[in-house]
């Protein structure tokens, strides 16, 4: 646990926030090697470039347990419909998703849009 927090980056245009979750299978092995798919040295820099080809300007995923978290910032004029479809269609994606399925409590065959859960926001700090 990181109990320093975590830094945000800062733009020079307004973004807003998408917050998604996932479940993985409760098997600490597979876990393991998921994290390590997505750590600095084995993720894969065409899904990488692909994210930030639609649009995405930031990406964190954050997992307790078997539980995702991910959070993605983007411009404001950013269509998440029309992003998710066309990240499907890029290079490796279709690969990646296959790739990472094994580890995923989800369908054969899914695409990201179809494994990772929109959130409701239920709270913040009202202004």
């Amino acid at each position: 646990m990181d109990y320093e927090g975590y830094q945000t980056k800062t733009y020079d245009i307004p973004v807003k926030r998408y917050c998604q979750t996932l479940d993985l299978k409760d098997n600490r092995a597979l876990i393991a090697e998921y994290r390590k798919l997505h750590s600095r040295e084995y993720a894969w820099p065409e899904i990488r470039r692909g994210i930030r080809e639609v649009g995405i300007l930031e990406m964190e995923i954050y997992i307790y347990g078997n539980k995702l978290f991910m959070i993605v910032e983007t411009p404001l004029d950013f269509d998440w419909n029309v992003a998710m479809k066309r990240l499907a269609s890029l290079p490796r994606q279709a690969e990646w998703e296959e790739c990472v399925t094994r580890f995923q409590e989800c369908l054969p065959g899914s695409t990201s849009a179809e494994k990772w859960h929109l959130m409701d926001r239920m709270f913040y700090l009202y202004d």
